[in-house]
């Protein structure tokens, strides 16, 4: 068995931050970086992306989550998938999906 020992900085009080607590909020910021940053890296493979200068970056992840919240919203759980289905008809699909065709 192993011992771990993780030091963290918080405004929350002695009282607020039980070991409960402190594991919910970790645990909580973990199912963000799943279901968002990881879905960005991997399926648009945002870390080999060459756009670096001015508003670019910016505008391409507002770009890929927009994406990403539209596939989840219309219910595809897998966003690759969901990718993979609008490119068959690129000019009709991703128009029905926002609803503009």
């Amino acid at each position: 068995m192993t011992r771990q020992t993780v030091y963290a900085l918080t405004d929350l009080t002695a009282r607020q931050a039980s070991p409960q607590r402190l594991g919910q909020l970790a645990r909580s910021q973990w199912v963000i970086e799943n279901r968002l940053h990881f879905v960005r890296d991997t399926t648009f493979t945002e870390d080999a992306s060459k756009t670096r200068t001015g508003h670019g970056p910016d505008n391409m992840a507002t770009l890929r989550s927009f994406a990403i919240n539209q596939l989840r919203a219309a219910g595809h759980p897998n966003i690759a998938a969901g990718l993979r289905e609008m490119s068959y008809q690129p000019f009709h699909r991703p128009l029905d999906l926002l609803g503009l065709a």
